[in-house]
């Protein structure tokens, strides 16, 4: 048995990311244990299960959305909160106990709940229109804010004074409160008359009561309850972590003497750091990053006892699908700009204009991962900045309802095409049906992004890169270029001649072979056969 311990964690604490329908999703659920899972899920290779430690009370439709509902998982908060439910409910706010009298409004939002004329509370739905919370007011005043379960009870419950939220308390499906957590000095109280958790295992379960009735932390909890079903599994299963400052110093303890794989991915866990955990890496059974750039900088640290046992499996598997770009009116090159110093950003915007100013029927797809509402504004302003600077049109860099329309508003009083659009894609999703629309991706960052780079070879999209790894193969599937100069040879070489393109989308493909399922399933058998 393989257990992955994810790190699906909401900025600073310890619970799950899920959000409001209605907000910006501020980050992408893909992470390398979702890949992981899902390889897993799929092919049924190997048992495995999820141990979470975080507080998810949603956690069943984050399973749904990446499509592993049946994954089996043990839970910390379940155990501690003693909830045995799996499935989700049908759970809807009309079967809440209102006051007689309460009047919902249905605003583009949310569910306001007016209460003689006065809001009393406002109800929110998360992504799938599950009901997430609902806030309780007292004039202008927030009092209370109830987080509910995906299997239809309140979870926890958010106490309010004087608008400052004090304490949550977390529930058991009863109603009754098991942990309170002051929001204040993050201490924990445990409730002296329900004073137990719940550990099951293999349809065993066992009653434990708590070590003691306060604790300095959440954290402290976490370990105790974790600890203690841990005494449950065999000495032959693995545990693969996700690297988070989160957990890392506490699970490197309590596996000290287990087998465990530490699984890194892109800047969740940062390389420089890694001396830091010398002792984990040294106590692993297995290391495995998301890339061999990533492998050769833990390697170059000398953190590692044995570099035989460290591999590089890239999460994301590889697989035919042909793009539209050749269908399009336009040939579309995507740009990814985060990340980017003004120097070089200033210089592309420079080799694109120069390309541009002889090409009518090319565009250029600013491609930003950042969520900000104004991200869009801010990238074509400066877009235009450059533009003027150099001679070119900054029309160019319009967006489309910013556009200045004649007196009867039925043609634009400008002719100028707009050529730079910017593309904000925050989730997987986004990205691949953005990426499915390009002829050529040119990504001049330090280092490319590992999705960008994969997806590209699944949908035959040459790159052009400033740094090679093993995602290209310079001449064929794309071109590893010196200077950001030499960018409009290249780009001329795949657009101004279909052959040359065609043969790029071939060497995609024969790139993409090892990287498919099969090669990672074969990678991951090597990992496991090693430590068994």
């Amino acid at each position: 048995m393989i257990y992955f311990i994810p790190a699906w964690y909401k900025a600073g604490s310890w619970s799950e990311n899920e959000q409001a329908w209605h907000s910006r999703r501020q980050r992408t659920e893909f992470d390398d244990t979702v890949k992981h899972i899902q390889l897993f899920h799929r092919n049924q290779f190997y048992e495995y299960s999820i141990m979470l430690l975080g507080y998810t009370p949603n956690f069943r439709h984050f399973l749904h959305r990446q499509s592993m509902y049946h994954a089996p998982y043990w839970s910390c908060f379940d155990a501690m909160q003693k909830i045995r439910g799996k499935r989700v409910m049908n759970f809807s706010y009309h079967d809440l106990a209102w006051p007689d009298g309460v009047e919902f409004v249905y605003s583009p939002f949310v569910v306001i709940a007016y209460l003689n004329g006065a809001k009393y509370a406002e109800i929110e739905f998360g992504e799938d229109g599950n009901m997430i919370e609902v806030t309780m007011f007292n004039g202008d005043e927030t009092i209370r804010k109830n987080i509910y379960d995906d299997r239809g009870f309140i979870s926890s419950t958010i106490i309010y004074e004087n608008g400052q939220a004090v304490n949550q308390d977390f529930l058991m499906e009863n109603g009754i409160w098991k942990l309170r957590v002051s929001l204040l000095d993050k201490t924990v109280s445990i409730n002296q008359d329900s004073s137990d958790y719940r550990i099951e295992y293999n349809g065993n379960e066992e009653n434990i009561s708590f070590s003691k009735l306060n604790y300095s932390s959440m954290e402290e909890v976490i370990r105790e309850v974790t600890e203690r079903y841990l005494f449950n599994t065999s000495r032959s299963d693995i545990f693969c972590i996700a690297m988070h400052e989160r957990h890392v110093e506490m699970l490197g303890e309590i596996l000290r003497n287990r087998k465990y794989i530490l699984s890194f991915y892109v800047d969740r866990y940062p390389i420089d750091k890694i001396t830091e955990i010398r002792s984990q890496i040294q106590h692993s059974s297995y290391v495995i990053t998301d890339s061999r750039e990533n492998m050769m900088s833990i390697c170059d640290f000398n953190v590692y006892k044995d570099k035989y046992n460290i591999i590089d499996i890239t999460p994301y598997d590889t697989r035919v699908d042909k793009g539209i770009s050749q269908h399009l009116h336009v040939k579309k090159i995507m740009v990814p700009v985060d990340g980017l110093k003004a120097e070089q950003y200033n210089k592309i915007i420079g080799t694109l204009g120069k390309y541009l100013s002889d090409h009518d029927d090319t565009e250029i797809s600013l491609f930003t991962r950042d969520s900000s509402y104004d991200i869009e504004d801010r990238i074509l302003g400066n877009t235009r900045e450059i533009l003027i600077s150099m001679g070119y049109e900054p029309g160019w860099a319009e967006k489309d309802n910013e556009r200045n329309f004649s007196e009867n508003k039925l043609e634009y009083e400008e002719t100028v095409e707009v050529k730079f659009r910017v593309e904000q894609c925050v989730d997987e999703i986004d990205v691949t049906v953005c990426m499915r629309k390009q002829r050529i991706i040119m990504d001049l960052r330090p280092m490319p992004e590992l999705y960008l780079q994969v997806t590209a070879i699944s949908i035959g999209v040459p790159q052009i890169v400033l740094n090679g790894n093993q995602f290209i193969e310079n001449g064929k599937n794309g071109f590893i270029i010196e200077d950001i100069d030499d960018a409009g040879e290249k780009i001329s070489y795949y657009l101004d001649n279909l052959s040359n393109w065609n043969e790029a989308v071939i060497s995609s493909y024969e790139l993409g072979r090892k990287f498919t399922t099969q090669v990672l399933i074969n990678r991951w058998k090597e990992v496991l056969n090693t430590i068994e």
